[in-house]
């Protein structure tokens, strides 16, 4: 068992510690040791050191709340789900808390920079008829970037490629050759201060798909830590937002037939005062 947890868990996971606190359990409470026997199929808990996080600046707007769905516009910097260095500053943490809901779960995944709409059921026995609908790409998403203006680039246009992104690493690649697993559809709305506000419409959901689809085409979304190049900037300073935005979402109800459009209530560029705050 200790083998397979170290190779399960993330390195900075002190594996061997918490085996020697007996701090990995069984479905039962008995604590596992390294040298037990792999079962498969077996569940295993296990309550790690938490760091002191600093609070994500920005509110967390809840857009729309019923029996079934809520829907809100998250802040840059926090998290949809807790992982990492990222726990009690995430989406689902604190708002299973605000909200009263334990049973809250996120339907699809926005990266911890990106601002805007994201949809979460309020119980499990909802999750599934919703979960079908974005497996499906019947769900209309659009976002917004800010990023510098090209007047060779003739738009619209459509980029499609094939995105990859390896665990553990923190970019994704274009593999050039290979199937296409990724498409967005690129359109300039307007330009704002030296810079064009493009309206993103993606067909699929590739990890970093609109950060890399927007660097290729030689307008990186400003503000972006990783595209075109990684830039040293610490966890927790929260004074550089990356400017993309979920801003719309549609889609037609599985459960009552009724057709369902939110927006964000951001906008772009987003204003300084949402995120500035000291390096923490």
């Amino acid at each position: 068992m200790g083998a397979w947890l170290r190779h399960r868990l993330p390195r900075h996971v002190d594996v061997a510690g918490l085996l020697a606190q007996g701090r990995f359990v069984d479905e039962d409470g008995r604590p596992l040791h390294d040298d037990d026997p792999y079962a498969p199929a077996r569940h295993v808990w296990f309550h790690r050191d938490l760091r002191d996080e600093p609070v994500v600046p920005g509110a967390i707007h809840v857009v729309h709340r019923d029996e079934r769905l809520v829907v809100v516009d998250k802040p840059p910097f926090l998290s949809t789900i807790p992982r990492g260095r990222h726990v009690v500053q995430s989406v689902v943490v604190r708002l299973r808390a605000e909200l009263d809901l334990p049973e809250l779960s996120p339907l699809h995944r926005l990266d911890r920079v990106t601002s805007g709409l994201l949809l979460l059921t309020t119980e499990r026995r909802w999750r599934g008829a919703y979960q079908t609908g974005f497996e499906r790409r019947a769900v209309d998403k659009t976002y917004r970037a800010l990023a510098p203006l090209r007047a060779d680039l003739p738009l619209p246009t459509v980029v499609r490629d094939h995105i990859r992104k390896d665990r553990g690493t923190q970019r994704a690649e274009v593999v050039p050759g290979a199937p296409v697993n990724a498409e967005t559809r690129v359109e300039l709305e307007r330009e704002v201060d030296g810079h064009g506000v493009y309206r993103l419409s993606p067909r699929t959901g590739r990890t970093h798909q609109l950060r890399v689809h927007l660097a290729g085409l030689g307008i990186p979304i400003v503000g972006d830590p990783l595209y075109p190049v990684v830039r040293e900037v610490a966890v927790d300073d929260f004074r550089e937002p990356l400017q993309l935005l979920a801003a719309e979402v549609a889609f037609t109800d599985p459960v009552d037939g009724r057709r369902r459009e939110f927006r964000s209530v951001r906008s772009l560029p987003l204003p300084p005062e949402q995120v500035v705050g000291p390096p923490r």
